[in-house]
């Protein structure tokens, strides 16, 4: 049997009774694909240099984005690491401040001074992309103590490369958070590679999970090229940790079909290898259930992909024509001193 014969075929096997319901699978296709067409187009125009700096593209991971905001609250908080477009997106964000802080522009979501790596928001409880490997963890379980102190119910969810649990921080934090039961859920978004360099090259514990177990910590493994399963383990360690019962981590499998960075030339992995895990697909999965259940007609998907398409294209056209900061603003929001005397006479 031919390759195209095969993939023609696996797609006329019956898929599984869905599990969810057609508004939620609707949602996770709808953005999900958002991400994916947000990223692609991010790609494009840097490299037509219309933005600088560093960037990081989630395409191929967006089922970890989307599983985590259909099973948490609005109230909750996240943090993560620099790959840090999809999450803002899942959690609502409107994709044009996005794109506008792409730019630099002081419409957008940190006013054009973070750049891609540092997303905020803060009506969405979106508390940063962050910069620096590893930084994200200990700060993150912060919230998660916070929430603690103030004495709701919500959890804080901390998302991590597989490279960044090489950091000590992760280590103190794990122990600290177990001592104090703190409501926080750890996200290792494991997608096989550190840079440039795989999970086996970095640790002979190449299950990542199993870093909880000297903490007693509740550990598993999760399909992340599935929304379904990303959900369901995103809503028990929820439930758990709202329970007062604690941390839990996640080591959640997952690929990206990009490289690390923009920069990245991708040698240290063969076509092969990325083509395997793009047949596992996340947004196809949705599709194909979606249309198994005939619950969207083809007119209604293609409404979606030309909304998506159209809110792609009108965050570009916010972004351009959105302007710079003014020169007095790098001065506004860092913390200084306004009685220090030097600053008195800076800004005099």
């Amino acid at each position: 049997m031919t390759e195209k014969l095969a993939k023609e075929s696996k797609k006329k096997e019956a898929l599984p009774k869905p599990k969810f319901s057609k508004e939620i699978y609707v949602k996770w296709f709808k953005d999900m694909l958002l991400i994916r067409k947000f990223e692609e187009k991010t790609g494009q125009l840097y490299i037509q240099q219309k933005f600088g700096g560093f960037c990081h593209l989630y395409i191929g991971q967006e089922a970890i984005a989307v599983g985590t905001a259909s099973a948490c609250r609005t109230t909750d908080k996240h943090m993560t690491a620099y790959r840090d477009h999809a999450h803002p997106i899942a959690l609502g964000t409107d994709p044009r401040v996005l794109m506008a802080e792409l730019f630099g522009r002081k419409t957008g979501c940190s006013k054009g001074k973070g750049g891609s790596m540092h997303f905020f928001d803060k009506e969405k409880n979106f508390a940063g992309g962050h910069g620096i490997v590893g930084a994200q963890i200990p700060m993150g379980t912060g919230l998660a103590f916070a929430e603690k102190y103030k004495g709701t119910d919500n959890v804080a969810f901390v998302s991590m490369g597989d490279g960044a649990v090489r950091q000590g921080a992760l280590h103190e934090t794990f122990n600290m958070a177990m001592i104090w039961k703190l409501p926080v859920i750890y996200i290792i978004e494991n997608n096989n590679y550190a840079m440039g360099t795989s999970v086996e090259r970095t640790t002979n514990v190449t299950d990542l999970s199993k870093i909880g177990l000297s903490y007693e910590m509740p550990s598993r493994i999760v399909n992340g090229m599935s929304p379904e399963s990303v959900h369901d383990a995103i809503e028990e360690a929820a439930a758990r940790a709202r329970r007062g019962d604690g941390p839990t981590l996640l080591d959640i499998r997952t690929y990206r079909y990009k490289g690390h960075s923009m920069s990245d030339p991708q040698k240290y992995r063969t076509k092969d290898e990325v083509n395997e895990w793009i047949d596992k697909d996340p947004i196809d999965h949705c599709l194909d259930v979606i249309k198994d259940q005939k619950w969207l007609t083809p007119k209604e998907i293609e409404d979606i992909e030309l909304w998506v398409k159209k809110e792609v294209e009108e965050s570009v056209e916010f972004a351009e024509k959105s302007p710079y900061p003014e020169a007095h603003e790098i001065y506004e929001d860092v913390y200084m001193q306004e009685d220090y005397p030097y600053i008195k006479e800076f800004l005099a």
